[in-house]
This record gives structure tokens, sequence and C-alpha cells, in this order.
């Protein structure tokens, strides 16, 4: 496989993860040393929102610091227009990123109304914005270094 798809595949992993709320998976794809920092990306310079440093914090945040799924809920990151770069053992990323709130309808005591048919609920994007990873290919195996988190609307805490 080559390096680039290599890299394409541990962000699909990183979008996975954070969907599953899956801290182990995700810190698993960090250096141990590696960083996060999250930016509201409107105003030029982009404004520094938060930051995580060191893998177990990280893996912690979306394990813990996350809003849980409701009953029937998930989430779904997806991300596109993928532009890798390698250089040696070093390898940056630019994706765009829409995260969508899925949230399927509980089904009536007495049944689906007559007429309905396929899938029942809502699926409303929720976020948007650029993921930024810095790679560096440890033993083999292409490693997060560091992650800027850009994104389009302001966030709230």
């Amino acid at each position: 496989m080559s390096d680039e798809r290599e890299i394409q595949q541990v962000m699909a992993k990183y979008v996975r993860a954070t969907d599953a709320r899956d801290g182990n998976a995700l810190k698993a794809l960090f250096t141990k040393d590696a960083k996060v920092q999250i930016f509201y990306n409107n105003p030029k310079p982009a404004e520094l929102i938060g930051e995580l440093s060191g893998q177990d914090t990280i893996g912690s945040a979306v394990a813990n610091m996350m809003k849980p799924h409701p009953a029937r809920g998930w989430s779904h990151h997806t991300t596109f227009d993928l532009i890798i770069e390698v250089n040696g053992n070093q390898a940056k990323l630019s994706a765009q990123f829409i995260a969508y709130n899925i949230v399927g309808s509980a089904k009536p005591a007495g049944g689906w109304p007559k007429g309905a048919s396929g899938a029942q609920g809502s699926i409303m994007p929720i976020e948007s914005g650029y993921y930024e990873p810095s790679f560096e290919k440890v033993a083999d195996v292409w490693k997060i270094t560091h992650l800027r988190i850009l994104h389009d609307l302001p966030m709230a805490f």
C-alpha cells in the first residue's frame, strides 16, 4: 500500500473512532507526545479554542468529554478532498469535513404508520471545517503528531 493510502486509512480510522467515542482506538493513531489544536476558522487569524497534549489526554477527551450519543443516535464525520504531501518519514494532510448528527425515530407502539417506508429519523449536518494533521512514520506505521481542527462555526463550551 502506498504511503498516501496508509495516511488516508489513518484519517478514516480517526473519524470512525471519534464517532464511536472510542478513546483507545483513537489514541493508538497518535504519537505519545502528539498535540491537537482546535480553532474557530472564521476570524483571521483563526481563534484557538482549545488544545490537548499527549495521546492519553487525546483519547480520554474523545471517550469522556464528547457528548454521548442519544438513544437511537449516532454521528458521522465525513472527510473529502484530501490533499496529502509525503516527504520521507513526515507527511501532511488537509481534508474538508462535515459531521452529521443522526437520530432514528422510535417505532410507534402500534407500528409504523401506513405508507411509511425506508429509514425513519433525521440526519442533520452540525459541524464543518478542515482537518490538518501532520504525521510521522514510526516503526513502519504512520502516526499523527499534530492535528489542527479548523471549525467553520463558533463553538460554545
